[in-house]
């Protein structure tokens, strides 16, 4: 870490962050809790693959981070000067991926002569909500989250901002790797998710059941389901070839509503068991329209005191590493420069 941290003293904090966990590039900038810049560089080279290939990952990354800093600190109007610290996602991701955001992030700190801030992935995507706009209502702790994206599943307890207590969590795959695969298996393009949610707006949830699965406690399993809708497409298939695309609407809208289900009936045993009304989600899958529409009827009928993120602070994006990097400054939690990045880092980490 800095021994000099020339700039912690300043009128105004300034925190850049940068997130590099898995296909994204991306770089923020933020002013006192308010995100002023924020900018990302998409990689559709894994579209042609079905899936991201880590290898091609790491390398756009490497194409993109400067000119990705260099945009976000101009739309800021910040300069490089101005900054109180750097904030970088640390893990868990793509190693390789994480590497080079790491490398960034330390050699500008080095540079600039300021404090370097890693970053747990998943804790930003739920601290995202603390980021200062008026779109959107700050959390009273404690409250629940729901943390549902490609890799991650799981109901936690946030009694604090970096008090975070894991309830329960997916056994197999992640919720979004239900919406990708059960896309994938229908013949729609990676990422299938989105697609799944813009076709269900226009079918019948009711129109087909699938079985939800029965895991005890508040933990989650998919891939049962994801077994019963390759089952149930094939023998439909058999009957008629183009089953699929004359009932893409329909099914789409039976599968989320299916996962919507699953996600929701493990809440409501999560209210139940802590006695806790207020509920947040993040990640990816947060954008999922069904999922918000649950949310705003739970909100409706069992007085949940509901939290739901702007898009632009669903999907992996800096702005939400800017935050919980701004929080950590505030308490002056630094890291050093041996900081390793981890693919895999427990919650509490």
């Amino acid at each position: 870490m800095p021994e000099n941290s020339k700039n912690q003293n300043k009128e105004n904090i300034y925190i850049l962050g940068i997130e590099s966990s898995c296909d994204d590039t991306a770089a923020a900038v933020l002013k006192d809790g308010k995100i002023i810049s924020n900018k990302v560089a998409n990689q559709a080279i894994h579209e042609q693959y079905g899936g991201v290939v880590p290898e091609l990952a790491s390398r756009a990354h490497q194409q993109n981070i400067v000119p990705v800093v260099d945009l976000a600190l101009k739309e800021a109007g910040v300069k490089p000067s101005e900054l109180s610290a750097i904030a970088f996602t640390k893990g868990p991701g793509l190693l390789g991926s994480l590497l080079v955001g790491t490398s960034f992030a330390k050699s500008m700190s080095l540079a600039l002569n300021i404090p370097l801030i890693g970053i747990h992935h998943m804790k930003a995507h739920v601290l995202a909500h603390f980021i200062k706009d008026d779109r959107m209502n700050l959390p009273e702790f404690p409250f629940l989250a729901l943390t549902i994206s490609g890799g991650h599943t799981q109901i936690v307890q946030v009694n604090d901002y970096f008090d975070f207590k894991i309830l329960g969590e997916t056994l197999d795959d992640a919720v979004g790797e239900a919406f990708d695969k059960t896309a994938k298996i229908m013949g729609l393009p990676y990422p299938g998710g989105p697609l799944i949610d813009k076709y269900a707006q226009k079918g019948n949830p009711k129109a087909f059941k699938f079985p939800k699965p029965k895991v005890a406690g508040l933990n989650f399993s998919f891939s049962g389901l994801k077994t019963s809708i390759l089952y149930f497409l094939q023998k439909k298939q058999k009957e008629e070839p183009d089953f699929v695309s004359k009932n893409l609407n329909d099914l789409s809208a039976s599968i989320q509503y299916t996962i919507v289900q699953i996600l929701m009936d493990k809440l409501q045993k999560a209210v139940k068991q802590t006695g806790i009304r207020r509920i947040a989600i993040a990640g990816g899958v947060s954008a999922n329209s069904g999922i918000r529409q649950a949310l705003r009827i739970a909100q409706q009928n069992d007085a949940w005191q509901v939290y739901i993120p702007n898009f632009e602070y669903t999907t992996d994006n800096a702005a939400m590493v800017a935050i919980v990097g701004y929080l950590k400054y505030q308490q002056g939690l630094f890291d050093d420069y041996d900081l390793i990045p981890k693919a895999r880092i427990p919650l509490h980490d």
